[in-house]
């Protein structure tokens, strides 16, 4: 197969979306559809058997989230099809900002009780950022939730994103009985089955057809006639390219616990999704279909087995073919590295892979020389754009229990920051060292992995700080002038940048008056 035909045949995308609208749910269902798994719920047996291995992931059990982004491709219609499952909890948020540079596409998924939630709009902000596709799965049908042309209202105005529905349930809760495929305008019935795949489908040909009458009672074919009619007036006929920049969000409904609805979007997603797309580096556009490989990390799993320490870096795959054993230059150590270990996923089982293609996620095994948003080339010198740090929520400094253990101390925050699970700052001024996180629990799995991976006691103390800022100016004498100024507040993040550290919303505001020549940026990629 040539590596054209290669790219075109892969599909990489990430399900987003706010905790317990359904995501693993709808990630089981879809490896269920694809013949990757044979009965849901082989997903979660297989994080319980990883959990097994690693202390962070006891966390995970405890409390019954997901903390980690799950990788995982599977072959559906010839097509291969990469899903990057994220954590839906807000106190990991950055891990699924750095995971949506790494797709083609997105899935969103919402609770058609609970509708759109703050961080799905959240979510929706990175999206926008990059013009990134977002399909949307209304989901949870099988209980009582709102209307549907509400929910559609609501994802227009809160998402600022036109819809367009693609299916539309017939029912709601207890008396659901299917969806209507807009899009291949038939109607497929199904009986609830949670860990089974469908194969029992009554196809009827359009919303007129005479056989709906034969499946449904009269007054769901005439409800469900007028609605079709209204659909296809208010809503503008699908534009496929309208889609694909961004503009418009196609809109499926389903019970992912049932089955219901998620063969439509499986279908239609294949068919409009886009196949890998062209990434900028710091010199020029890098299209998919050049012969030499090029990939970026976008996450690090560290000590995934404690006893030998290993890391595996996940790499997203940009262009060319990636070989096993193959060196490749690291852009940032300006040296080559050859990786003799490289893992595919494939529904959460880890397999040797020799080769993989633009679209593909492979991890390679990492002893500490890999970071988040490096660049790995056939010897090009030109880094990839895009991997972004968001200013943190919250902030503590780092207090050492155990002077006898400060190395570990700063060997494991060191790696522990590589792997992004919170952010570093280092003061310039007594080089006190804080924290800071999208969410309070992060400081739990910090002090939980400090002590059980690295041997190092220490506890995060609350600080008076805001906002991190990171600071910019177009004459170097003005940005050293304020960093003078400002030297109690200065710090350094962890790759040296100058950070502002603001104990106050308004006080930030009056420092950004007064200083009119200074950049106070929110993201680190500036």
């Amino acid at each position: 197969m040539t590596l054209e035909q290669e790219i075109n045949k892969r599909r990489t995308f990430g399900i987003i979306a706010h905790p317990d609208a359904g995501k693993t749910t709808l990630t089981e269902k879809l490896l269920l559809f694809g013949g990757a798994i044979q009965t849901a719920g082989a997903v979660k047996s297989n994080k319980i058997d990883v959990s097994t291995r690693s202390d962070w992931m006891d966390i995970e059990k405890q409390r019954g989230i997901s903390v980690a982004t799950s990788v995982m491709g599977f072959e559906y219609k010839d097509l291969k099809i990469n899903i990057l499952d994220t954590p839906g909890h807000q106190d990991f948020a950055e891990d699924t900002y750095r995971t949506l540079t790494a797709v083609d596409s997105v899935i969103m998924v919402i609770d058609c009780v609970k509708g759109v939630e703050q961080q799905t709009e959240k979510l929706m902000e990175v999206c926008r950022m990059r013009n990134t596709p977002v399909l949307c799965f209304i989901n949870k049908l099988d209980r009582e939730g709102r209307d549907a042309f509400d929910l559609l209202d609501e994802i227009e105005e809160k998402l600022d994103i036109k819809v367009r529905p693609m299916s539309w349930p017939i029912g709601m809760g207890k008396s659901l009985r299917g969806v209507f495929n807009i899009y291949e305008n038939n109607l497929n019935l199904y009986e609830p089955n949670k860990t089974k795949k469908v194969t029992d489908v009554v196809e009827i040909k359009g919303v007129d057809d005479p056989k709906l009458d034969q499946h449904l009672p009269e007054s769901m074919t005439k409800e469900l006639r007028e609605e079709i009619e209204l659909v296809n007036g208010v809503y503008d006929p699908f534009n496929k390219e309208d889609y694909l920049s961004g503009k418009v969000a196609p809109v499926f409904f389903g019970s992912a616990v049932n089955n219901f609805g998620v063969r439509e979007l499986l279908d239609c997603f294949i068919q409009i999704a886009p196949p890998p797309k062209a990434r900028e580096n710091e010199l020029r556009l890098v299209t998919p279909d050049e012969k030499k490989f090029t990939g970026f990390i976008f996450k690090i799993h560290a000590n995934m087995d404690p006893k030998h320490r290993n890391r595996i870096a996940f790499a997203r795959i940009c262009s060319g073919k990636f070989e096993r054993g193959n060196n490749y230059y690291h852009v940032r150590q300006d040296k080559p590295f050859r990786f003799s270990n490289a893992t595919a996923f494939m529904a959460q089982q880890k397999e040797t892979v020799d080769e993989a293609f633009p679209g593909d996620i492979v991890g390679l095994y990492d002893t500490g020389n890999l970071k988040i948003g490096d660049t790995l080339t056939e010897g090009e010198k030109a880094l990839y754009k895009g991997i972004p740090f968001f200013s943190p929520e919250l902030f503590r400094e780092v207090i050492n229990l155990d002077a006898m253990k400060s190395k570990q101390l700063e060997k494991g925050l060191d790696q522990l920051m590589d792997e992004g699970v919170a952010q570093l700052f280092t003061y310039e001024m007594g080089a006190r060292k804080v924290v800071g996180t999208v969410g309070a629990l992060q400081f739990e799995v910090l002090q939980h992995r400090l002590l059980n991976e690295y041997k190092a006691s220490a506890r995060f103390e609350a600080v008076n700080i805001y906002k991190a800022c990171w600071i910019s100016a177009k004459e170097q004498s003005k940005l050293d002038a304020f960093v003078k100024d400002k030297y109690r507040h200065i710090a350094r993040d962890k790759e040296g940048k100058l950070v502002f550290m603001a104990e106050s919303k308004a006080w930030l505001q009056r420092v950004q008056d007064n200083f009119p020549d200074i950049e106070f940026h929110f993201i680190s990629e500036f």
